[in-house]
């Protein structure tokens, strides 16, 4: 017994200094476990918030050079961090919250569908998860009382090369032209996209396209970042 507990205390050592080696070389790691301690209103005084838009009508929250909304967004793009959506989700829905309350009446922008935008089948096989569909599962989570719609009325029908990779808004424009789909459930209905990350705004641009073609009534997009 005397010799298990010896070596539980190296082991413990070993994983103590092997944890502190891996935050020195590697912060990120540091600022994801920060991240997901963190309240949503701390995280939204804390960190850097957009400066314009990225298109009409696409409301992004926080600039994505601060490096900690770069990593929060790596964590729920690439990782699927369930918490880190949580955390993400609920800042959204506060900003969607007071958007709703303030300016709905006077836009006429009454008793949204909220849709998430979708991955191509492929990219969401390979990946394991739609980031957006975590935020929108957290955002209804959060809901408190705005009484938002949850739809998957848009549907991603061609996959397109990385947007990553695309140079400029017209490369991205014909990378994505026809790529989403809409169905009759939009009709005469306002829309609310939710996006991670909005870049040029082309994404998003070729998404309202889909919905009008569909009939949506008008189509306001939240994204966590510009």
């Amino acid at each position: 017994m005397r010799y298990w507990s010896s070596y539980s205390v190296i082991l413990s050592c070993v994983m103590s200094y092997w944890s502190l080696l891996l935050d020195i070389l590697f912060p990120h790691r540091r600022i994801v476990a920060e991240l997901m301690a963190t309240p949503p209103d701390e995280f939204a005084a804390r960190v850097t918030p957009a400066e314009g838009r990225a298109g009409k009508n696409i409301m992004s929250l926080f600039d994505y050079r601060d490096p900690i909304v770069r990593a929060a967004i790596w964590e729920l793009k690439y990782r699927g961090n369930r918490r880190i959506a949580q955390l993400l989700g609920a800042v959204l829905y506060e900003e969607m919250h007071s958007f709703l309350l303030e300016f709905a009446p006077i836009r006429n922008f009454s008793a949204p569908l909220i849709i998430p935008l979708p991955l191509s089948a492929r990219r969401e096989r390979e990946r394991g998860f739609n980031q957006c569909e975590l935020l929108l599962a957290a955002i209804m989570a959060a809901d408190g009382g705005v009484n938002l719609t949850p739809s998957r009325a848009l549907r991603k029908v061609k996959d397109t090369p990385s947007q990553t990779n695309a140079q400029g808004r017209a490369a991205r424009l014909r990378n994505l032209a026809g790529c989403f789909v809409a169905d009759a459930s939009v009709e005469g209905r306002n829309i609310i996209l939710i996006d991670d990350v909005a870049t040029t705004g082309a994404t998003l641009e070729e998404a309202k396209r889909a919905l009008r073609r569909a009939g949506a009534k008008a189509t306001i997009a939240f994204t966590v970042a510009h």
